[in-house]
């Protein structure tokens, strides 16, 4: 015992100098001194090999003095003042600034050349997406990969996209769902990366709408002989996408069921009266029939008048010229509704009061 020095005289370690620390250690106690005195600092934002190296250095370091610690602030500050530009931090950082600004594709392919991940979380690009997106993942994924994700989706996108889903798997991965919680966040990282990469590999549509809004549009200013036919050979092709075609179709005698009698009016102000009276002349039986009698019945009773009266004295209708002012009473009604100008009905829906 009498071999031990008194405490008072042992000294204390020796405080680290600006001098000799490097510039990593400097950086860690500018951050540790941002961090004591609450600011937010985005340290997950960095690279992981920086975050990892970023925590050995906190661990490892000690305590320094204040002049010490005034004279890193004061060197840090000198050289924030001197910065004028920085750029990111290899391909991963420059991808990340480009976010947006350069296509998809484009990024994909120097991500993958660059062999680097995307930076962030993987699952919140996988949140972002809307369910049209995810459904095709839902549906060819695996029942647990499928179960993963719609546990990381919002609660109303989740229910959405389980409705989109045929029963029977639907059901599956409800029940898959239970059993996520045993899951590891390293497991979880990589699965968010994967499903990510699969998004990356999607190529870019070059059309502005999807197949279905493409068909219909077309066959919408077909000829009824020719549209009859390509609906005729959908059925025996891919039954599903002739009957979607079919909901995306609007032909003059979808109007009824389509457009509310309010609008109606409004469409016929705005078309060229010898091709109205052109279309009503020429809808002399069933379904033209009642559009043109729902057209007239939901205007003026003095406009309507005065279209049955020429109507009456117009001789028969071409089939050609018909089915040119019955298109164009569609295409008018499309340019109202793109303009905002009104709102097509569903297919089955009666306008509510």
């Amino acid at each position: 015992m009498g071999d031990l020095a008194p405490l008072a005289r042992l000294a204390p370690p020796a405080p680290v100098r600006p001098g000799q620390m490097t510039r990593k250690q400097k950086a860690a106690v500018i951050i540790r001194l941002l961090l004591i005195n609450g600011l937010d600092v985005p340290l997950k934002e960095l690279p992981e090999d920086l975050q990892a190296e970023l925590t050995l250095l906190l661990g490892n370091m000690r305590h320094i003095d204040r002049d010490t610690l005034a004279g890193v602030v004061e060197e840090f500050v000198e050289e924030l003042e001197a910065l004028g530009l920085t750029f990111p931090r290899g391909v991963a950082g420059a991808l990340s600034a480009l976010d947006g600004k350069i296509s998809a594709h484009t990024a994909a392919r120097l991500r993958k050349e660059a062999g680097v991940r995307q930076t962030g979380d993987p699952w919140d690009r996988v949140r972002a997406l809307d369910v049209k997106k995810l459904r095709p993942i839902a549906e060819h994924e695996s029942i647990e990969i499928a179960a993963v994700m719609l546990s990381k989706l919002d609660t109303g996108k989740a229910a959405e996209l389980l409705s989109k889903l045929p029963g029977p798997r639907a059901r599956r991965i409800t029940y898959a769902i239970s059993l996520t919680s045993g899951i590891s966040p390293e497991a979880l990282d990589r699965i968010g990366l994967s499903l990510a990469s699969q998004l990356d590999a999607q190529p870019d549509s070059v059309f502005d709408k999807g197949p279905v809004e493409r068909v219909g549009a077309i066959l919408n200013f077909s000829t009824a002989s020719t549209r009859d036919d390509v609906l005729e050979g959908l059925d025996e092709t891919d039954a599903e996408f002739a009957e979607q075609v079919r909901k995306a179709i609007f032909t003059y005698t979808n109007i009824p069921s389509r457009v509310a009698p309010r609008d109606i009016p409004k469409v016929v102000r705005q078309l060229d009266p010898i091709l109205l009276v052109t279309a009503l002349a020429a809808s002399t039986a069933g379904e033209e029939a009642a559009t043109a009698e729902y057209i007239l019945g939901n205007m003026s009773a003095r406009l309507a008048d005065s279209l049955r009266e020429e109507v009456a004295d117009r001789d028969k209708v071409k089939a050609k010229d018909a089915e040119e002012a019955m298109n164009a009473v569609v295409a008018e009604i499309r340019a109202l509704e793109a303009a905002g100008e009104l709102l097509l009905l569903a297919g089955d829906d009666e306008e509510e009061d």
